[in-house]
């Protein structure tokens, strides 16, 4: 019985198979029956744009891996062409740490596929459809070979675009941003002037199967309203070009060959006016500001020093905070010989603070041959103190401005029996008997000159004896000296000079830098 049982079930199985493939042949058969017929398009004026377009690239007629198919006059297979046009609704300002801009532009390509032709059908109307179109169609694949990223803006229905003509002509459009690299170049920085690249490359066909080429009418434009803050654009240029990929330059994978590129230039212009308003006129003020010091006493060290330093401070603050968005590079900007330049005049005038207070506390007097800034300059920095003895019977009294009232004179301490000569403030005239001088501040009114005048000591070592032209017999021929400054005459009359050179050499300065920025 369980044998008997076992053999039927077999055969009802059995039975139950050869049905069931029975079936499935059949339904095979008539699928792929219905494959091997094409979908018929004589009747195209009477269908819908999406049965006329799901018609056109059914598989039997259009293959979109396979690219247009384009004979010459002798029978060789062409390079289908691809032109391309693009408008830019707006440039970011450059991101000059970074080396990149970005760009919102519609990017426009069309070709002609002879697949999709369906003017002999006798239908006029263009068809038109988004992103679902695309997808049934054979597209060129290309990309922005200076690209950091780019995206398709909004959503892909929305920014992208298809129409195919009666003659199968293809215009593909989408709305795009791009962050693309500029290779800068700072060194006129802030007068620098950039130029910016956007290159189009075809990356799965070389030449011999694609050709890149721009419109060839209006292949660039910019939309009217568009407006860089920080930049201005100048002019723009576009060009096409062959790219070559080997085993060394890789731009294409690992398909070798020489590949279509298309490019666009901008020309722009940095605004200065920021970095006037902002870096050089309150760089200017501050180099300026330096220069009080030089109205300051030169024995007045903190008020000087803290000047000259409060300065210096301000200037590396402003200046650290309009490069601190640039990229460290290896040459040497504009901004930076400014920088250097202005540190200069601020190091300068604490130099000149540090050389006058030196002057200032020195105690011996300083011979001249000549009130003049040669000799000056000369004996202040090898100063050659007087060792002339002053004899308390042989003394004249005389009238010598001071620049300093608050020391004693000389005269004074020499009356009193102090001994020690060495701080003098006055003005000493030897080999000539009486000298009577005047303030020079304001010689007109007589009480200024009593109360600012002091009484100086001449030392008439001589017997009175004097030549035709009014030399002392007595003296040596080779003693020309005939004069004496303290010291801190000397620290005056420097720092009334400085009041002056500074500036003169500043403007000097300017008048070179702006005529390097402008001419070179």
């Amino acid at each position: 019985m369980k044998n008997l049982h076992f053999h039927i079930v077999t055969k009802v199985l059995l039975l139950s198979f050869i049905v069931t493939t029975t079936q499935l042949s059949s339904t095979a058969s008539q699928f792929f029956e219905a494959e091997e017929e094409c979908p018929p398009i004589s009747n195209a004026t009477n269908l819908q744009q999406s049965q006329l377009i799901q018609r056109l690239t059914h598989v039997c007629r259009y293959d979109r891996l396979e690219r247009p198919i384009e004979y010459g006059q002798n029978g060789e297979r062409l390079p289908v062409t691809v032109k391309a046009r693009i408008y830019v609704y707006f440039l970011q300002n450059l991101n000059s740490d970074l080396l990149q801009f970005k760009m919102h532009a519609l990017l426009q390509l069309s070709f002609n596929d002879s697949r999709l032709s369906y003017k002999e059908l006798k239908r006029n109307d263009n068809i038109i459809g988004q992103k679902h179109l695309s997808e049934r169609l054979w597209l060129p694949h290309i990309f922005f070979a200076n690209e950091r990223d780019s995206s398709i803006l909004g959503t892909d229905e929305k920014d992208v675009l298809t129409s195919i003509s009666p003659e199968g002509h293809v215009v593909l459009s989408e709305r795009l941003q791009a962050t693309l690299y500029c290779y800068m170049n700072f060194k006129k920085f802030p007068f620098d002037e950039q130029f910016c690249s956007t290159v189009i490359e075809s990356w799965m066909y070389n030449q011999t199967e694609m050709v890149l080429k721009w419109e060839s009418y209006s292949p660039i434009s910019f939309d009217p309203e568009m407006h860089l803050t920080e930049y201005t654009m100048q002019r723009f240029w576009y060009n096409e070009s062959v790219v070559n990929s080997d085993g060394i330059n890789l731009r294409h994978g690992s398909f070798a060959g020489n590949y279509s590129s298309i490019s666009f230039t901008v020309h722009i212009n940095r605004e200065i006016g920021f970095y006037l308003l902002d870096y050089y006129l309150p760089s200017m003020m501050i180099v300026a500001i330096s220069w009080v010091s030089f109205w300051l006493q030169a024995d007045q060290s903190p008020p000087r020093i803290m000047l000259g330093t409060s300065t210096m401070l301000s200037f590396i603050t402003l200046s650290s905070s309009q490069t601190k968005t640039l990229p460290k590079v290896s040459y040497i900007k504009v901004s930076e010989i400014w920088f250097l330049g202005c540190t200069f005049f601020i190091f300068g005038s604490m130099v000149e603070f540090a050389f006058v207070n030196t002057i200032w506390r020195r105690k011996e007097n300083v011979e001249l041959k000549k009130v003049n800034s040669k000799y000056i300059v000369k004996a202040s920095l090898t100063p050659r103190p007087t060792r002339r003895d002053m004899n308390p019977n042989n003394l004249s009294r005389t009238r010598s401005c001071s620049s300093l009232d608050n020391i004693t004179s000389s005269t004074e301490s020499v009356l009193k029996g102090n001994t020690n000569k060495g701080f003098n403030n006055y003005l000493t005239v030897h080999n000539l008997p009486i000298i009577t001088t005047e303030c020079a501040d304001n010689a007109s009114v007589t009480s200024e000159r009593n109360s600012n005048c002091t009484d100086h000591v001449v030392n008439i070592a001589s017997n009175g004896s004097f030549d035709p032209q009014g030399r002392d017999l007595d003296m040596p021929a080779d003693h020309t000296t005939f004069t004496t400054m303290t010291p801190q005459e000397i620290a005056m009359w420097i720092d009334r000079r400085s009041r002056f050179l500074f500036p003169v050499m500043f403007l000097a300065f300017n008048a070179l830098y702006w005529t390097f920025v402008y001419c070179f």
